[in-house]
């Protein structure tokens, strides 16, 4: 549904200007799907405007950064189909592209920000904060930064550097409303007792988020920000700064920001790296298409069509419009995520579904010797399988009967299939299966026949033919299955139930 209190998306964009967005995750740990969803706003509003998705790595953070996260990153990204204008292995005007190859030009900004007077040395100890934000809350006034050393004297300052004491740098918050108009969420006003002045630099002079964020942003010249709802506090200080950093001749604009909603758990909890459907390495180990879970996480928070929940990547960037995206948290359903998963594999054709199971036809998640796997057998079966399949991981259980020396011993599908009757029926139906044609509707027919004469219909019928050929209940297409499988291990597998249900 759009936002009727959402703005045009900004001067420059109506001027046929196109826009520039980036997207800057923090290489630390497994890629989180809410992170892919930000990702893909991004990419779809910038390709649909036919505008530039910078990628910026967030590595300021060298106790939680690592390289193996940044190269499963870029990966991640190459894996979902993403392509990007400028970063990492592309380059661009504005490089560096990470931020901690960037850390000469925020002490620059610092340093002019101090200078303009838009910033300031603060001398508070941690105890000496938390005992003024104690008092504030006791006294039900707000908590945060109360501008203690907001206009500290030479000899002040002084004073505080003679006892040993360090200092960060606080950013000069403004004393008035700060009004904007988010893309998502309308015009939002923050009081500047809700907003006080905040850090820029820790006290070992290394720059914090809420300085080198928007001082990317600002130099890499982006006009729209999208990103997530847990943000939004934050926008009236980077406005703040960017009305700093204008007048200090760094940046050019303000960009236009957008917040997007919640992505939700279990428990109308925000979903977080902690939960187990929150890691996209999760989606792609079980064999999730790229472009099944793209569409699903599109679908949080932003729809194509109120009747419609399929559809290729290409017609998403095509209807992608940023006012469209409701502001109410989305919730994560799993169950629908791989339903439409599932209806991305029936939509491939039968080649590329072919190709695409490949890792999980061998080791580690293939059962079977590696000399077993027989390609034609399993190009025969593979149409069959691409109709029953959620994820591609469960093409290995759907098609191990026919690589296996032995069906997958299943004592409870046993136990279900074969009744009292069950080895006449077995007999009965080994007889017409040793002199029936070898194709799908001849096997039909046979063991309906033997059915027949146990007063079976074909349903129950095949059950038993079913376990002691395939070892489970339910699976890929019976006959054609036995087809695939041919005569003599069809009949050998039979004997070997047979033997089972006499001992």
């Amino acid at each position: 549904m759009a936002n009727t209190n959402s703005p045009k998306l900004s001067a420059s964009l109506e001027q046929g200007v196109p826009p520039r967005v980036r997207f800057c995750p923090s290489p630390t740990g497994n890629p989180h799907v809410g992170l892919v969803r930000t990702a893909l706003f991004n990419w779809a509003f910038a390709r649909h405007h036919g505008g530039s998705l910078v990628f910026r790595i967030e590595d300021t953070d060298a106790a939680r950064d690592s390289e193996e996260s940044y190269d499963q990153l870029l990966d991640s990204m190459r894996w979902l189909g993403f392509d990007w204008d400028e970063g990492p292995e592309v380059g661009g005007p504005h490089a560096p592209y990470r931020q901690s190859q960037r850390m000469d030009i925020y002490k620059d900004v610092a340093a002019k920000l101090l200078a303009g007077g838009y910033a300031y040395h603060c001398y508070c100890t941690t105890e000496e904060l938390d005992t003024r934000r104690d008092a504030a809350r006791a006294a039900g006034k707000p908590s945060g930064y109360d501008g203690h050393c907001r206009d500290l004297t030479a000899e002040q300052t002084a004073a505080y550097e003679a006892e040993g004491r360090t200092s960060i740098v606080r950013f000069r918050m403004p004393d008035e409303p700060l009004t904007f108009t988010d893309l998502v969420r309308g015009e939002l006003t923050f009081q500047p007792e809700n907003v006080p002045d905040y850090g820029i630099v820790r006290a070992n002079g290394a720059p914090l988020y809420t300085l080198v964020n928007p001082v990317d942003d600002a130099l890499m010249e982006i006009t729209h920000v999208l990103r997530g709802e847990d943000l939004l506090s934050s926008t009236p200080r980077q406005l703040a700064l960017y009305k700093a950093l204008i007048e200090l001749g760094i940046a050019k604009d303000t960009p236009v920001f957008g917040h997007l909603p919640y992505v939700m758990g279990e428990g109308n909890k925000k979903l977080s790296k902690r939960d187990p459907q929150a890691s996209l390495n999760l989606y792609r180990e079980r064999g999730f298409l790229p472009q099944g879970l793209l569409n699903y996480l599109s679908l949080l928070g932003w729809s194509i069509a109120e009747d419609r929940d399929i559809f290729s990547i290409e017609e998403m960037v095509a209807a992608f419009d940023i006012k469209d995206v409701n502001a109410n948290p989305a919730r994560f359903d799993l169950k629908k995520c791989e339903h439409i998963n599932a209806e991305h594999i029936r939509m491939l054709d039968v080649k590329t579904f072919t190709e695409a199971c490949g890792p999980w036809l061998k080791a580690p998640f293939a059962p079977w010797a590696p000399e077993a796997f027989d390609a034609a057998r399993f190009e025969a079966i593979a149409p069959y399988a691409q109709t029953r399949v959620t994820v591609l991981s469960d093409i290995t259980a759907n098609v191990d009967f026919l690589f296996l020396d032995e069906p997958v011993e299943d004592e409870a599908s046993w136990a279900k299939a074969m009744k009292e009757g069950s080895d006449a029926l077995l007999v009965t139906a080994r007889a017409k299966l040793v002199d029936a044609e070898w194709n799908a509707e001849a096997l039909k027919d046979a063991i309906l026949a033997a059915g027949e004469e146990h007063g079976l219909k074909l349903g129950k019928a095949q059950a038993p033919v079913r376990v002691a050929v395939t070892g489970r209940t339910i699976g890929l297409p019976l006959f054609e299955s036995l087809e695939i499988l041919g005569r003599e291990k069809t009949l050998a597998r039979i004997d070997a139930a047979l033997a089972k249900l006499a001992a």
